[in-house]
């Protein structure tokens, strides 16, 4: 398992909408519960199977010759021909269960985190058909595994009898020829039927040989996926002890290939200590920049350096320490205040969490809760207000302190005059620190250092015409 998060790890967040995230959970629960049941549950009763058969035939072979030829060919089709044919009747419908299973993990998880959506625009009946139709799929599957596996544990036991039966004849023969001694007679007759015993787990083994061999794949699908951004295999460190340069050059950016770039020929620089403000319309790229500066997507033209170092140079976990904030989407988590928070930095005393809050203005909220910093949030902030929600992921950004501070959108759901005093309050808060800050708000900018705009793709100062929209003057006067 810790393999598996090794592999999702790279690929986050820019690969992993290639996998539906229901589809994920299925690979990082279900299917390596199933590989890791390759030893227990596949390897051990093949090899129990024939220690058990090879000792038995040989035993009897030894006291009576016929008899050993016999035992050996009825445990030969017990334990080698009936779990063949399991396996071969499994082979397809293992791996169809195995896909139906991951489209049902993804319906629930639509099911659930889309629920409103389906249910305002009158979805929500057809999704449930499509979950009750996978449910019945797999169902269905489930009887004709069942259905296979039962009659070949039927056949076993036939085997079994017959063998039983024909090795205790043989043994009556050989005993009233005065050629095999009482003793030795029951002796075989409880062989023949005892090491049919360690064949029975058999055909069961085999349908799970099936599921674990899909897991396998659809695992190895995962961890041959490329990481869209790959390491260098000698990475160049990054300092993170002092406030660094980001020095951003004709960066040309595009998501799909064969699409048009979403930044072409963008230039911009952040001094060491200097907070830069990025306005620009939605859909212009600004988050697409952000997402290149943490190296969460590759930029295929251009250069980043930060701190005089290019940033395709260094490792993802040295960029992402450097160069760190809130993103647009950035989660919280289904767990206590306290721990959402401590998530940016780990060591954080009772009193930075406060600064924190105090400066992202949620501290007040924060104590006005019966269970204060241990109240338990909702997956991704659902018993929070959006400007909560936003104010929240925003005290996190301001406890991680990373060398380079990104805030993407930290406003957005908040009215315009508290998103005008917390952009001033963030501005104040981040004085000496080189920050980037993204947003479509034109009031509150009067303490930054510089403002510029993201047009089609490229960066340029901003004039005051940009500005003009939303501000009564005092972001211009910033310029």
């Amino acid at each position: 398992r810790a393999r598996v998060f090794e592999a999702l790890v790279p690929l986050a967040p820019a690969g992993t909408p290639a996998f539906r995230s229901g589809d994920l959970l299925t690979r990082l629960v279900d299917d390596v519960d199933a590989a890791q049941d390759l030893l227990l549950r596949v390897m051990i009763p093949a090899t129990a199977a024939f220690v058990v058969a090879a000792a038995a035939t040989g035993t009897v072979a030894v006291l009576l010759p016929g008899a050993g030829v016999l035992l050996g060919l009825l445990l030969a089709v017990a334990g080698i021909l009936v779990p063949a044919a399991v396996l071969v009747l499994s082979r397809r419908a293992g791996h169809i269960e195995k896909t139906a299973r991951a489209e049902l993990a993804a319906v629930t998880v639509d099911l659930t985190q889309g629920a409103a959506d389906l249910a305002a625009y009158g979805a929500r009946g057809r999704t449930h058909d499509r979950a009750r139709a996978v449910t019945a799929r797999i169902a269905e599957l489930e009887r004709r595994k069942a259905l296979t596996t039962s009659l070949a544990q039927a056949l076993v036991l036939v085997l079994q009898g017959t063998a039983t039966v024909g090795v205790t004849w043989l043994a009556l023969r050989a005993h009233a020829a005065g050629d095999l001694p009482a003793v030795q007679l029951t002796v075989l007759a409880v062989l023949a039927l005892v090491s049919f015993e360690a064949l029975a787990p058999l055909p069961a083994a085999a349908r799970r040989f099936v599921e674990v061999r899909a897991s396998a794949r659809r695992l190895a699908d995962l961890f041959d996926t490329p990481a869209p951004v790959a390491d260098p295999q000698t990475p160049d460190p990054l300092p993170t002890d002092a406030p660094l340069d980001v020095t951003i050059t004709d960066l040309r950016v595009r998501h799909v290939q064969d699409n048009p770039p979403a930044l072409d020929g963008a230039s911009l620089r952040l001094p060491a200590g200097r907070r830069v403000v990025l306005i620009g319309a939605s859909g212009s790229g600004k988050s697409t920049l952000i997402a290149a500066l943490m190296r969460f997507v590759p930029y295929e033209a251009g250069s980043i350096r930060v701190g005089g170092r290019e940033l395709h140079d260094c490792s993802g976990a040295d960029a992402r320490r450097a160069i760190t904030g809130m993103t647009q989407d950035a989660h919280v988590f289904h767990a206590t205040i306290r721990a959402n928070l401590l998530l940016a930095s780990p060591g954080a005393t009772d009193a930075d969490l406060r600064e924190a809050a105090r400066r992202a203005r949620i501290l007040d909220w924060i104590e006005s809760l019966p269970e204060g910093w241990e109240t338990v949030l909702g997956g991704d902030g659902a018993t929070m207000s959006g400007g909560q929600r936003r104010r929240l992921l925003l005290a996190r950004a301001l406890l991680a302190d990373p060398p380079v501070l990104v805030l993407d959108e930290p406003t957005e759901g908040l009215d315009p005059d508290t998103a005008a005093e917390v952009l001033a309050d963030i501005l104040d808060a981040t004085r000496g620190r080189t920050t980037l800050l993204v947003t479509h708000e034109r009031a509150g900018l009067a303490g930054a250092d510089e403002i510029v705009t993201l047009d089609r793709g490229r960066i340029r100062p901003a004039t005051p015409e940009d500005l003009d929209s939303a501000t009564d003057g005092p972001a211009a006067m910033a310029l």
